[in-house]
């Protein structure tokens, strides 16, 4: 055999181990892209949760990613409710998902606006920082088109890991929140089925297939509160000048219904659900006269009013096991 030809299927040799190679790890991604569509294994996700989050201290500092769901008012709530020491930042848009949030080429509306405050941090910074024992995600609404249009099951593991890496001791969170009133399917309905059908399923537990992280990630479980609270009000009639899911959402100054934007006593509902899961406390015996984060007095719900609301959001935390709250 000539030194030639034997040069040459040397080479041809190299060449299909290098397309081999290629080939192989192209199949490596692929496959654990399809691992991260299908999500984790039951017993993966049993193994995550079957433990508790370790016990948060005092005066915990807090980074909230979001939109007009969040607000300013809320986060200056839970911080009245936590008292001394606690402390919190925020990036927010209007209707901004996690998506345009992360992209720097894409636009968040109302970004000057929303976030023309003291307590403001650029989100990129914010999240890899190290700064946060807790940064709380919050994916735009409607979350089916979240989902299928701003791929909410790539980002929040991005942000996830950004979190992860700058602090392995941070804790993360998605906020779940909830459809428009007026929603066609009905707005209970859609609580009730979209808690695991899109917030966990398709966003919370994309980050336990992508990151395999040592500490998963953990539930916010707003949506579910409200729909606990109205609920219990609603099958009373109503408790004084409460009577119906309506009172929990803004109006006008036509008087006309925000279908989703909280007022005042939405805000508290949400601020003592954040501070339950947070803080892994029943808020039962809270403060319930506030203030927003202009320093002006928010309308306080009745003593009444307030304590259902405190039980409920206790009652509901503790029952879900992807809070990490004990059981």
């Amino acid at each position: 055999m000539s030194a030639g030809l034997e040069k040459t299927r040397m080479t041809d040799r190299t060449t299909l181990l290098i397309i081999l190679a290629i080939l192989g790890g192209m199949a490596a991604v692929a496959w654990t892209m399809i691992a991260a569509r299908s999500g984790p294994d039951p017993e993966t996700i049993r193994r995550a949760y079957a433990t508790p989050a370790p016990p948060p201290g005092d005066g915990l500092r807090v980074f909230h990613l979001g939109h007009s769901l969040v607000g300013r008012d809320m986060p200056a709530m839970l911080q009245q409710l936590a008292g001394t020491g606690h402390a919190y930042e925020s990036q927010l848009g209007w209707g901004t998902s996690l998506m345009q949030h992360w992209e720097p080429d894409e636009p968040i509306k109302g970004f000057d606006e929303e976030n023309a405050h003291p307590r403001f941090r650029p989100a990129h910074e914010a999240v890899g920082s190290g700064d946060y024992d807790a940064v709380v995600l919050t994916e735009m609404v409607e979350i089916r088109d979240a989902i299928k249009y701003h791929d909410s099951g790539s980002y929040f593991p991005k942000w996830a890991a950004s979190a992860r890496a700058g602090n392995a001791e941070t804790r993360v969170y998605l906020y779940e929140t909830w459809p428009r009133l007026d929603d066609p399917d009905g707005w209970l309905t859609r609580l009730d089925r979209d808690v695991e059908r899109y917030w966990t399923e398709e966003i919370l537990l994309r980050d336990l297939a992508v990151n395999a992280p040592e500490r998963p990630a953990y539930l916010i479980p707003a949506g579910q509160v409200m729909a606990a609270f109205v609920r219990a009000l609603e099958s009373r009639g109503s408790i004084g000048a409460v009577q119906s899911r309506q009172d929990l959402f803004r109006r006008t100054e036509a008087d006309e219904l925000d279908p989703i934007h909280v007022n005042d006593l939405g805000a508290y509902l949400v601020a003592l659900t954040h501070y339950a899961v947070l803080y892994q406390r029943s808020p039962v015996g809270l403060p319930h006269e506030l203030r927003r984060a202009d320093g002006t007095p928010a309308a306080a719900p009745s003593e009444e009013v307030a304590r259902l609301m405190q039980r409920t959001v206790w009652e509901v935390v503790k029952e879900e096991e992807m809070t990490g709250v004990p059981q």
